[in-house]
């Protein structure tokens, strides 16, 4: 399949032909493959997590990982529907056992040397203005247009459908957008991402 692929040719091509367009850098391929998937690995990742926001972190994940490494697909060893619910549940089940070891890390932490006359609010709110400001830091860091899709998307509530429609821009070139920053802001954020587990 060429590098260019036009819409229609895209919705009627099998998995291999997106995933192989997707290698080649068509992000119209990564939306459609997305549009394809996503309802399905959101459901599996909420089942094993228990938590949309959590759910949705790692569907992004997923696309992230497709995006960053669709040449390594190999069709002889699975579906790309068993590859990317693999990948999927795989993602999920890392984020649920660093969620618990960090719990058990903070319980241990708190019975083995209890805080006394601190006041957790004033902690928290610290902890909460610093992370904030360093969020703010790295957003002002990534590319303007992808900048604009996150920033309808978490301030103004907005689906990726509707920050196309609202801005003129591609829905697939939206999806791509946010993929894109989110990987930015997920690899900058580490630190902050693992202390919020």
């Amino acid at each position: 399949m060429d590098a260019l692929v036009s819409d229609a040719s895209l919705l009627s091509a099998s998995d291999g032909s997106v995933v192989r367009a997707i290698a080649e850098g068509s992000q119209e391929a990564v939306a459609e493959l997305y549009d394809r998937y996503a309802p399905m690995l959101l459901g599996l990742a909420r089942k094993i997590l228990g938590s949309p926001e959590d759910a949705e972190e790692i569907l992004q994940e997923v696309f992230v990982h497709v995006w960053d490494r669709a040449g390594r697909y190999d069709p002889t060893r699975s579906s790309v529907s068993t590859w990317l619910v693999l990948i999927a549940r795989s993602r999920a089940i890392d984020r649920l056992r660093s969620r618990r070891v960090v719990d058990r890390t903070h319980t241990t932490a708190h019975q083995q040397a209890p805080v006394e006359h601190a006041s957790a609010d004033g902690a928290s709110r610290v902890l909460h203005v610093e992370r904030r400001g360093r969020v703010r830091n790295e957003l002002a860091r990534i590319p303007d247009e992808q900048r604009e899709v996150l920033e309808l998307a978490f301030y103004k509530g907005l689906t990726q459908r509707e920050i196309a429609e609202e801005t003129g821009i591609p829905l697939g070139t939206v999806k791509t957008r946010t993929l894109l920053a989110m990987k930015k802001l997920r690899k900058a954020l580490r630190d902050e991402i693992r202390e919020l587990l």
